[in-house]
């Protein structure tokens, strides 16, 4: 058993990117920690829980716009509406020697609290140098970009890295992100800003951060049936939504590949 330190956004996971690795992480009997910028219950954007949402974006690729499955829905509303997600400690509290691996995940409120954070960065970088697993889903790969080495390179110069594709970013002329949240309460509530789609091009910035040496994956035609994640000790790093179990089952492989290297 491995303990596991899983950070979320407080202000708009997208469901199944938290919900996927969480249970399947507990699943193969890791002790897992849910980590958040406010310490707060970490909550779904409100399309990511809805079975109905059609991706505007890919249905203008030709591809599969129904991101949501029924059932992911319905396990990640148990998730908020229960109690296990009730109790994160915040990014400063944290202290990566107390844990095995941190997992970074996504959804575009990840931009706004997590990849440009100094605290998340410094457990990043503690757990490079205690030769710990790092983790890194859809938007949050690019806290990877933005934290950097004595050397000012970006942490993954150099690596593998899978990232979600800049040709589904909503990027149009119309684009306007509003961060409504699943379960918001009034001392839960997110935020209330908007922005003009997503806040960066995140295939852009990783092509940049790994350098001629490096690798940047961002398949378009990446899907369930066939999800794109990247291994390129000590990170795990994976596209989208629609990788999000892929990139549990990696994390969690990984894992089990070094057990003789966990604290418990």
């Amino acid at each position: 058993m491995a303990k596991v330190l899983i950070l979320a956004t407080n202000y708009g996971t997208w469901g199944e990117e938290l919900q996927a690795p969480w249970d399947i992480l507990k699943q193969a009997g890791h002790d897992v920690t849910l980590c958040t910028s406010m310490g707060k219950k970490p909550l779904p954007f409100a399309i990511s829980v809805d079975p109905q949402f059609a991706d505007p974006v890919l249905k203008g690729l030709g591809l599969d716009p129904m991101v949501n499955p029924p059932e992911v829905c319905k396990r990640t509303k148990e998730l908020v509406d229960g109690n296990e997600w009730n109790n994160s400690i915040t990014y400063k509290d944290a202290d990566m020697s107390d844990y095995d691996a941190i997992v970074l995940t996504g959804g575009p409120g990840a931009m706004l609290d997590m990849c440009n954070n100094f605290n998340v960065h410094k457990l990043i970088k503690d757990a490079i140098k205690q030769d710990k697993l790092v983790g890194a889903l859809c938007y949050a790969v690019s806290t990877l970009v933005f934290a950097r080495g004595d050397d000012k390179n970006s942490l993954i110069y150099g690596k593998e890295v899978s990232v979600h594709p800049a040709s589904w970013d909503f990027y149009f002329p119309e684009a306007d992100m509003a961060y409504e949240l699943y379960g918001a309460t009034t001392d839960n509530k997110g935020t209330d800003v908007h922005t003009p789609g997503f806040l960066w091009p995140i295939e852009h910035l990783v092509r940049d951060a790994v350098g001629p040496s490096g690798k940047c994956i961002a398949r378009q035609n990446a899907s369930r049936k066939d999800p794109q994640v990247s291994y390129d000790w000590p990170f795990v790093t994976a596209c989208s939504v629609e990788s999000s179990i892929a990139y549990g089952r990696k994390i969690a492989e990984v894992l089990a590949s070094r057990k003789d290297k966990v604290t418990a």
